[in-house]
């Protein structure tokens, strides 16, 4: 069937229409025409496949966590060759087990529960490092606060005081670089301002000398105080050895009181019972060793040398004199001390000697003291059993024997004689509060006079030291003597002491002692009773360890049942003491 003319008409209405605007475009383009080429990406399914990421509507901002499976795929380079293109090779899932969930301890990381029980990993420590504690489970008791790093007991925080003002630690010396070995922490010093000392070898060596000056209202304890100036030079000696076995010791202690004005020589128109010059020297010293031969027996030996001169105020000082005359008593010890587990075994044999130097009077002559000169053997033994730590009773003997260099005194009595003690006691150490020993017993002494009745009485010896506080310690001391005279038809003198002393510190450089003596001396056969109380104060202001500042202040009294030979006396000094 044809078409009609209309229809054709029509027709070509249409095509013209559609085809006027290509050819103005052909006309108006002057490059020529490419066709698109075909890429994958055009069939890429995935959100954002045909636009630029920073061109996405729903794209994420900065700062919101994304997922892997959210990652934009990379575009690719539109100048690249197509034909150089590669596409990832597709992961087959044929044959694989699907994983659901998460595998088993999963979060247990290094420290938390493995249920397959495999080795944890050590975590890696610097060098020094303390190695850290297990976590406590559930239901345990809260652990305490994390110490210091230092080793030792934890570190109290000290008050502002003590901080303030001061110069901070480098972390080096303090111990706080990371990685740094712990430093050992010190042990707290009990005495911060005491002497150091110096080593010499294996000795530690400690020395002090004391210089001191004042005024004694009666130095030489008269009836009629006549006072006088003074000094005291005081120098002192203290050597320790550092052995891993056997020990030896050495304490050395003197002092030298001078007086710068003199005594009178007559007294009412009698000779003074007070020398002339009354410098007095005063020493003791001993040497102790010990050799360890094994665990249980060590062998102990002692030398021992005391010098002074007779006390002021004593009737055995001569009349008339124009100076004191020095004595020196000096012997040894050597014996041995054996541990059966808890009971102890010490025992040792005495050698002592004294000798008086010739007495100087006034008019120039000089007299003889050598029937005061003597010597001493003896021996002690000591036994002790340890009931429980830092208690230990004991018994302790002693004899011994004295022969003088003259068979009679001056005075014609024969005073060689035989004697000795016995007592009980225990040693205390409880806890470093209180420590020491204490003991009671009987003393008596024979002679070879039958004109000297015994010397026999009641004695008590001890020391204790009681740690009342940190800043506070009270010392106790008691002793008993049984010492020669030169009084006519006395057979000696029992001499008893008591001493208590109480220091306190207000700060650890300032320090008060308060000292209070009490001492009855019993001639017997005679009926003359002395005795005698010192009331001592001393206050010491440490600048550092090696210089001190001491004042004294003393008060004496002589109480005698014999007319005219009691006496008082003052003491005020103010010194320094020197020490390394």
């Amino acid at each position: 069937m044809g078409s009609s003319p209309g229809t054709g008409r029509s027709q070509r209405a249409h095509f013209l229409c559609a085809a006027l605007p290509c050819l103005v475009l052909t006309a108006l383009q002057s490059g020529p025409a490419a066709a698109q080429s075909l890429t994958p990406d055009l069939f890429n399914p995935n959100r954002g496949g045909f636009a630029a990421p920073d061109t996405l509507p729903t794209r994420r901002t900065a700062g919101v966590p994304q997922a892997p499976s959210d990652a934009l795929p990379a575009l690719p380079d539109p100048n690249a060759d197509p034909r150089k293109r590669q596409q990832a090779p597709a992961t087959s899932r044929v044959g694989q087990v699907p994983t659901y969930g998460l595998p088993a301890a999963n979060g247990a990381s290094g420290s938390g529960y493995d249920s397959l029980n495999r080795r944890r990993q050590q975590p890696k420590l610097y060098p020094g490092q303390p190695k850290p504690k297990r976590p406590v489970g559930p239901g345990s008791p809260v652990p305490p606060a994390t110490p210091d790093r230092t080793l030792g007991p934890p570190r109290i925080a000290p008050p502002p005081s003590e901080t303030a003002h001061k110069v901070p630690v480098s972390p080096a010396m303090a111990g706080n670089v990371p990685g740094q070995p712990l430093r050992r922490r010190l042990k707290p010093d009990e005495d911060p301002f005491g002497a150091v000392g110096d080593y010499a070898g294996s000795f530690l060596i400690k020395g002090g000398l004391e210089l001191s000056a004042g005024y004694d209202t009666n130095p030489a304890r008269l009836n009629k105080p006549v006072g006088s100036p003074v000094y005291v030079v005081a120098p002192d000696l203290l050597v320790v050895s550092d052995w891993e076995r056997h020990a030896l010791v050495a304490d050395l202690r003197g002092s030298f009181s001078g007086y710068t004005n003199n005594m009178p020589a007559t007294i009412d128109g009698f000779a003074s019972p007070s020398p002339v010059e009354i410098d007095r020297p005063d020493f003791t010293g001993h040497v102790d060793g010990r050799i360890d031969v094994d665990r249980d027996l060590k062998l102990t030996s002692q030398l021992r040398l005391r010098l002074a001169t007779d006390n002021p105020g004593s009737p055995n000082v001569q009349a008339g004199l124009q100076k004191y005359p020095v004595y020196a008593t000096y012997g040894t010890t050597v014996g041995f001390d054996q541990t059966f587990n808890r009971f102890q075994v010490a025992a040792g044999a005495t050698v002592d000697r004294t000798a008086y130097t010739d007495s100087k009077l006034t008019d120039g002559s000089t007299f003889s003291n050598s029937d005061r000169d003597f010597n001493q053997y003896g021996g002690v033994g000591r036994f002790s059993y340890e009931l429980k730590p830092g208690l230990k009773p004991f018994v302790e003997i002693q004899g011994d024997t004295r022969v003088h260099d003259q068979a009679a005194d001056r005075n014609g009595f024969f005073r060689d004689s035989n004697g000795g003690y016995a007592k009980v006691g225990s040693s205390f150490e409880f806890s470093r509060i209180l420590t020491g020993e204490v003991s009671v017993g009987y003393s008596a002494r024979n002679y070879v006079d039958p004109r000297l009745s015994q010397l026999s009485g009641f004695l008590t010896s001890g020391s204790l030291i009681w740690n009342a506080s940190g800043l506070t310690t009270v010392k106790l001391a008691t002793d008993t003597q049984i010492n020669e005279t030169t009084v006519p038809g006395s057979s000696g003198v029992l001499v008893h002491t008591y001493g208590v002393e109480v220091d306190h510190d207000f700060r650890r450089w300032l320090t008060a002692v308060g000292k209070f003596t009490y001492g009855t001396y019993d001639y017997q056969n005679q009926n003359r009773n002395d005795k005698t109380y010192s009331l001592e104060g001393n206050l010491i202001y440490k600048l550092n360890r090696n210089v001190w500042i001491k004042g004294t202040l003393r008060h004496d009294i002589l109480d005698s049942n014999q007319a005219g030979s009691s006496s008082q006396g003052t003491v005020v000094m103010l010194g320094v003491r020197l020490q390394n």
